[in-house]
């Protein structure tokens, strides 16, 4: 299963609309870095979160998710210590059949304790990707709107799957905007 190099994911994202908006290369002044890199893409994270707060004293629980769980904020933010946001990616990913993707977080945030998270595109999935984004130290940290957060990298299968998530009906399919968990 090998790892996908840049001008597979071009051509992709330009002829069959795999990445929407798609960056062509990498944008770095000034910025977390985005865009096309050598066997990934660096996605952008928007401005929409919905940071975790216990005001409410709210329970987490995936199976019955509570919306006075979190916070909604738009922009730059700011996660406490010790805390946790969902966010969702700027781009829109289309998965092609005998692709598989997997997320890791820019060594920017990493390296400043931030933690990124995003379970696998599987094949045939659609929408904008939601993140997942802990903030691991005892300090307030800031996450930029608009700017990298995490880079896809592509594995293409020896050949197509027999099930893709398009053909199971997930329940993420098409997802826009911040998704919060569903049964």
């Amino acid at each position: 299963m090998p790892v996908m190099p840049d001008t597979w994911i071009r051509q992709m994202a330009t002829e069959a609309g795999m990445i929407e908006p798609f960056v062509e290369r990498q944008h770095r002044e000034g910025v977390i870095s985005y865009g096309l890199s050598s066997y990934g893409y660096d996605a952008r994270v928007a401005a929409d979160f919905k940071i975790f707060t216990d005001v409410d004293n709210a329970i987490v629980d995936p199976k019955n998710f509570a919306e006075n769980s979190f916070v909604t904020r738009t922009g730059d933010i700011i996660i406490p210590p010790n805390s946790f946001a969902l966010a969702h990616t700027v781009e829109y990913f289309r998965i092609p059949r005998d692709v598989l993707v997997v997320c890791l977080g820019k060594s920017t945030y990493a390296r400043c304790g931030i933690i990124v998270n995003v379970t696998p595109l599987e094949p045939e999935w659609e929408g904008q990707v939601t993140i997942e984004i802990s903030n691991t130290t005892p300090l307030p940290a800031r996450i930029y709107a608009n700017e990298g957060i995490c880079q896809f990298l592509f594995f293409q299968g020896a050949s197509p799957c027999e099930v893709s998530y398009a053909d199971r009906a997930g329940k993420y399919m098409s997802q826009r905007g911040v998704t919060t968990p569903r049964l």
